[in-house]
């Protein structure tokens, strides 16, 4: 049986269905929380394993041998459901569901709220040495349709049919606060910072959909346009690009040199 769950998940809907040989569950948090407490049978995935961690632009994807070794390492197949959370905003567990459609996994979800959420409304907890998992063969082979990278957006520059969101803060989006060589945006990139997408009142839940329709409305990036989402590293861009999935936007990419790479080459334009 295949699971049909919403790719924005509520933990009473995840409770549901906890027990599902379908389903499994990734903690892409700390290793040291996750050892302390986390969902039932949750596996961990370190994030470091879905990064290639090497400067500058230490947000690229790392060679897929590794990105195979990580999830088999946790037991996946593809017919696995992944249900991915962290304990810190989910910028993690998006960066791993973004890995999987890069990747062209059958289904995914995101807990919305992560273990936030999960924690604070009473969900079921386990504590204690994890039970070990065992290995699968994870087949793993890149789909295009995901992932944008810096000549890709060279030549998507000025076209009406695509936008660029980029997630950071406005400082570093408007050249103030400057993390690589260079400062500022990438032409015709408009400016939706990711903690602004994020309900602290409701435990770490993305805003509602109204709210994030009419702000990223505001800012041109319309369903009807293919949206290409960076950040510094596309970690917070990463839950850009979950916020828009999870809302129906249907051709997203994102990038993950982000601007760890862009603002550190000479000959990328950039804005301020």
């Amino acid at each position: 049986m295949t699971l049909d769950l919403n790719f924005l998940l509520e933990p009473s809907e995840l409770e549901s269905v906890l027990d599902s040989p379908e389903l499994i569950v990734v903690d892409v948090g700390d290793f040291d929380a996750y050892e302390k407490e986390r969902i039932p049978g949750a596996v961990h995935v370190d994030y470091l394993d879905i990064v290639s961690g090497q400067p500058p632009a230490s947000g690229q994807l790392p060679p897929l041998e590794v990105l195979q070794e990580a999830l088999s390492a946790i037991g996946l197949t593809r017919e696995k459901h992944v249900v991915a959370y962290d304990s810190e905003g989910n910028g993690r567990a998006s960066r791993l569901l973004w890995t999987l459609d890069v990747l062209a996994h059958p289904s995914s979800s995101l807990l919305n709220g992560g273990f936030t959420a999960w924690k604070n409304e009473g969900h079921p907890i386990e504590w204690g040495v994890p039970l070990k998992t065992e290995r699968s063969d994870y087949a793993a082979y890149v789909n295009g349709k995901s992932h944008a990278d810096k000549n890709y957006i060279l030549s998507k520059i000025g076209d009406s049919d695509v936008g660029i969101l980029d997630a950071r803060s406005p400082m570093e989006y408007q050249g103030f606060d400057v993390r690589s060589l260079r400062g500022g945006h990438i032409p015709g990139a408009r400016n939706v910072n990711w903690l602004d997408t994020i309900d602290r009142t409701r435990n770490n839940r993305f805003k509602s959909s109204e709210e994030l329709l009419d702000m990223l409305h505001k800012q041109g990036i319309t369903p009807d346009k293919e949206i290409i989402t960076y950040c510094q590293t596309h970690h917070r861009s990463s839950h850009s690009y979950a916020m828009l999935k999870s809302l129906g936007y249907d051709r997203i990419r994102g990038y993950a040199g982000s601007w760890s790479e862009w603002g550190n080459l000479n000959e990328t334009p950039i804005e301020c």
